[in-house]
């Protein structure tokens, strides 16, 4: 695999020599080139990861973990191999403790119907944010539904900050777990998760952070963060769709009951009992995304050769710059002013729904996401029914920022505003 030079500063020419390894970005789009800034749906691939994805199947293709042959034990090694990447990405004690899953979402059902329809009852509360995504929502719901637990809200202010003196009061007897995402997919907040975590644990809470928008972004060390489960989704980290991890301390996914039963999660079975297999494969069942996975293990490699300290330095950098430009434009307003925030610009357009300013700029070749953002509860609290969203990655430049100013100036042209 192609490695890169670690560097610590903005530098456009290292910027393009980034941008040289993702093939799409030189797509074209209405005849125009594509500009793509919906990097919190989804990133894009680097060749590297596509190639790995390849590979496996032109050379390796075999199940995993059950075959004494070549092949088999090949795409074993690499299955494993990424497994231990993962590990030290997020610096987890133990490689046991990485649970491969489809992404965010199954790794929080997981979770929920694990650890929680096992020993949530009546009157039992879960602490959630009022900026989660569905998907850290409606799996809590269910299982509230299953249990007759209840869901207790932190709210958040007019700027897209989480309420934590609200936080602290809301913590209590009855309190069984905090579930919270590290970073707002809608508004680019950055939670003070460290304080969350600390004031759960002082009660003995443990704490569940969705990481789908931090893990390409920050740096991630659930020792330091001593959060209880950590969850993302691979293809938010330059890696394939269908690929996620669960994180969970070694001691909490021992005492959790399989999620799925087959495959790989057994250690024994007949018709009157079944014995299960030791971490991680209690909670990996059936035929995992094999080639998913070693890709995924191939994207850790390319993120962290670059190292999230440039990549921090030149998405603030992005940041900064397309919110002094976005802020000039009359009638736009940019929702989520935090002061901590990653490189994500939600926004209104007084005059244009959301999704007419998505069509036009599409039709200029710039690529953002429009709605709800899976966040319909924030939404509703900002008296919204959605946003444009522009997402920034490792390969956005300046000049794209001004094509995306560009292209809402088109936006305001055509509905003469």
């Amino acid at each position: 695999m192609k490695l890169l030079n670690r560097v610590s500063h903005y530098d456009d020419v290292q910027l393009q020599f980034w941008r040289s390894d993702f093939p799409i970005l030189k797509t074209k789009v209405h005849g125009k080139q594509l500009v793509y800034l919906d990097n919190a749906a989804t990133t894009q691939k680097p060749l590297t990861v596509i190639e790995t994805e390849q590979e496996y199947y032109r050379n390796y293709n075999a199940n995993v973990h059950r075959g004494i042959h070549t092949l088999s034990q090949t795409a074993t090694e690499a299955f494993e191999a990424a497994r231990t990447k993962v590990q030290h990405l997020i610096n987890a004690a133990s490689p046991n403790e990485i649970i491969f899953v489809r992404g965010t979402t199954e790794g929080v059902n997981l979770v929920a119907q694990s650890y929680g329809r096992s020993r949530f009852q009546a009157n039992d509360e879960i602490i959630l944010s009022q900026m989660e995504h569905h998907s850290n929502i409606v799996p809590w719901q269910i299982l509230c539904q299953q249990t007759g637990a209840r869901l207790r809200i932190i709210p958040v202010n007019t700027i897209g900050e989480l309420q934590m003196e609200v936080f602290e009061s809301l913590l209590n007897e009855h309190t069984r777990l905090v579930a919270v995402t590290h970073v707002s997919n809608a508004l680019g907040t950055i939670n003070p998760v460290n304080e969350i975590i600390d004031q759960a644990h002082q009660r003995n809470i443990p704490v569940l952070l969705d990481g789908a928008q931090a893990i390409a972004h920050l740096p991630v060390d659930v020792q330091e963060l001593d959060c209880d489960f950590y969850v993302f989704s691979g293809h938010k980290l330059y890696g394939p769709t269908g690929v996620g991890v669960l994180f969970g301390k070694a001691a909490l996914l021992d005492a959790m009951p399989p999620y799925q039963g087959g495959g790989d999660m057994i250690r024994s079975v007949s018709f009157e009992n079944t014995s299960y297999n030791t971490l991680p494969y209690k909670f990996e069942a059936g035929t995992p995304n094999i080639a998913g996975v070693i890709a995924l293990g191939d994207a850790v490699d390319y993120v962290t050769s670059i190292g999230f300290e440039a990549i921090g330095e030149h998405e603030q950098a992005l940041l900064s710059y397309a919110t002094q430009r976005m802020g000039r434009i009359p009638g736009l307003r940019i929702i989520g002013t935090a002061v901590k925030k990653i490189g994500i610009l939600s926004f209104v357009l007084e005059g244009i729904h959301p999704h007419d300013i998505g069509t036009i700029l599409n039709n200029q070749g710039v690529a953002i996401r429009t709605g709800h953002h899976c966040t319909m509860p924030l939404m509703e609290r900002l008296g919204l029914p959605g946003t444009a969203r522009a997402s920034f990655a490792l390969y956005n430049t300046r000049k794209e920022v001004d094509a995306l100013v560009e292209a809402i100036y088109k936006a305001k042209e055509v509905f003469k505003l």
